[in-house]
């Protein structure tokens, strides 16, 4: 089996013009506080200034502050699909309010992770003015699957759809790390309407899915989903994912684990991958929408080179790498990351103009 087993993958924003020139990303460690806990409550299942109570107990045990921020303001949003009768109760972070004079940003994740990918970058982008959605992709994350809901291409395209159509109404510029960038190149050639932009991280886009677990017995495919499950390979896993070890290592390991602590979620990950998981490499070149390819140059889960290749096969793309960065820039490096993005929706917005907003020195993961 291919090793890409981080908290970001496994086998892949408009600014108003008058804010784009003065937006300027202020996050201390207390930025992202100002988020009222008890948003959303009643319908969530939180309170205010306690973490959800959907969210495993082991959050507790979470010191890293910005994972700590974001997972309280986690909630539960009904979404329903055609596959089942009753909606879904999916998780996701919105924003503090809409807008209507800007697309909204949507962040997807990676294999087998969550919402709580973006702990560093999504206060940044809020800061710079972004109506910024982090949701989870159905089948990871935290959303209630006791009804156990298919998880195959298909289930999770339409899920996106349809809780887009629910809470999002409007063309949206939709990122997609690792994983995320197939599920984003799937999404987009089905709902053209719905995608104003694509940005990609790090992007798992030349995998053919887990063909093998196709044919496998299920008690095999659930040996497998255990052993992904395990201490030992987080540990490794995240080890790869960095270009070098961070002092949070333990803790990045845990935040990347929580939501496999659900009682779902081996039932969730199995169907995914014996239905064949994604191969969107026939619809590459099919994508319209201008992008935006984003890449650690010392990756060490996909090749930095198949950026490249990426660029070259999209029909209106820029590439922009970050040195001394791995498999996740908007963790290793968020800043970075939002200062490129920023850039990419100055250069879409404004054709007089390239400049975009600065962003801080200050630590954002505190």
């Amino acid at each position: 089996m291919q090793l890409l087993l981080t908290s970001s993958s496994l086998p892949a924003l408009q600014l108003p013009s008058a804010a784009l020139a003065k937006a300027r990303v202020r996050v201390a460690a207390s930025a992202a506080a100002s988020a009222p806990d008890g948003a959303g409550a009643a319908a969530s299942g939180t309170s205010a200034g306690r973490f959800p109570v959907f969210l495993p107990q082991a959050v507790e045990r979470i010191r890293d502050g910005a994972a700590v921020r974001l997972a309280k303001r986690i909630e539960r949003v009904p979404v329903q699909t055609g596959f089942l009768e009753s909606p879904i109760l999916s998780s996701c972070v919105r924003p503090l309010k809409q807008q209507q004079d800007s697309d909204p940003v949507v962040l997807l994740h990676g294999f087998d992770s969550s919402c709580l990918e973006w702990r560093y970058t999504y206060p940044l982008l809020e800061e710079a003015g972004l109506e910024a959605w982090a949701v989870d992709i159905l089948g990871w994350g935290f959303s209630d699957l006791e009804t156990r809901p298919p998880c195959d291409v298909a289930s999770k395209r339409e899920h996106l759809y349809q809780f887009w159509k629910s809470y999002i109404k409007r063309p949206m510029v939709l990122v997609g790390p690792s994983l995320g960038a197939a599920v984003a190149i799937d999404f987009s050639i089905n709902y053209p309407e719905a995608v104003s932009k694509m940005i990609f991280i790090g992007a798992s886009v030349y995998s053919e899915g887990p063909k093998d677990m196709t044919r496998m017995p299920k008690f095999v495919s659930y040996a497998g989903v255990f052993i992904l499950k395990s201490l030992p390979l987080r540990f490794l896993a995240t080890r790869l994912a960095f270009n070098k070890v961070p002092t949070e290592f333990f803790d990045w390991v845990q935040i990347g684990r929580l939501h496999c602590l659900l009682p779902w979620w081996e039932d969730a990950t199995v169907d995914f991958m014996i239905r064949g998981g994604y191969n969107v490499i026939n619809q590459i070149k099919q994508v319209k929408h201008k992008c935006l390819i984003l890449w650690g140059e010392d990756d060490g889960i996909i090749s930095s080179k198949l950026g490249y290749r990426l660029h070259q096969e999209l029909p209106d793309a820029i590439l922009r790498q970050i040195r001394q960065c791995g498999h996740i820039p908007h963790v290793e490096k968020p800043r970075e990351a939002v200062k490129h993005v920023l850039e990419f929706l100055a250069r879409n917005k404004s054709k007089g103009s390239n400049r975009a907003p600065s962003v801080p020195s200050v630590p954002v993961n505190s």
